[in-house]
């Protein structure tokens, strides 16, 4: 069974986290989650309430990481997933988060990154060149890291599936499976 590794820590969006891991375990992958540290992580829940100029956040689910960072080989994974949320925030000053997502493009790997995750991207210098979605908020970090930012629910653009945010599950995923599939990556 082919392997999928999410990179994610405290503060992950929950649904950005578990869509992912469930939706991929669903067609045929055995998925982990990796974190700065192989421990309980506690995830938070974003939301949109009327009068409020951006989301609120709630704590959400906890859930194990089952390895951490440094003790990750990128070459034991076909894929890799970077969701949102706050942990994209810290994660991204990891020099092993850093290394892991940078494997994935070197080697021209299946990436994709919802909401904050391409914060991870641009700090691991994998942006330059390329198109994405991320949070709209982030339109302008992702210019400043030499991307071009489209708001859409599926951006595809070679290797790389984003989206914006946890209402664009369902597409920003399901084109991640068609990636999976056109990189002739079997679960």
């Amino acid at each position: 069974m082919e392997r999928i590794i999410i990179l994610t820590g405290d503060a992950a969006e929950t649904l950005e986290v578990f869509y992912p891991y469930h939706r991929l375990q669903e067609a045929g992958y055995e998925v982990h989650i990796a974190a700065p540290e192989k421990k309980k992580l506690q995830f938070v829940v974003h939301d949109f309430v009327d009068g409020f100029d951006t989301y609120t956040e709630k704590p959400g689910h906890s859930w194990n990481a089952d390895i951490a960072f440094a003790d990750v080989d990128p070459a034991d994974y076909v894929a890799v997933v970077v969701p949102g949320g706050r942990a994209p925030e810290y994660i991204r000053n990891n020099v092993d988060a850093k290394r892991i997502v940078k494997a994935f493009f070197d080697r021209n790997a299946p990436v994709a990154a919802t909401c904050h995750g391409p914060l991870l991207l641009a700090a691991a210098g994998v942006l330059a060149g390329r198109t994405t979605s991320a949070y709209p908020e982030l339109a302008i970090d992702v210019e400043l890291a030499g991307a071009t930012f489209v708001s859409g629910g599926a951006v595809v653009d070679g290797n790389l599936v984003s989206a914006r945010a946890w209402p664009d599950n369902g597409t920003w995923m399901g084109a991640f499976v068609e990636a999976l599939a056109a990189a002739r990556i079997p679960a």
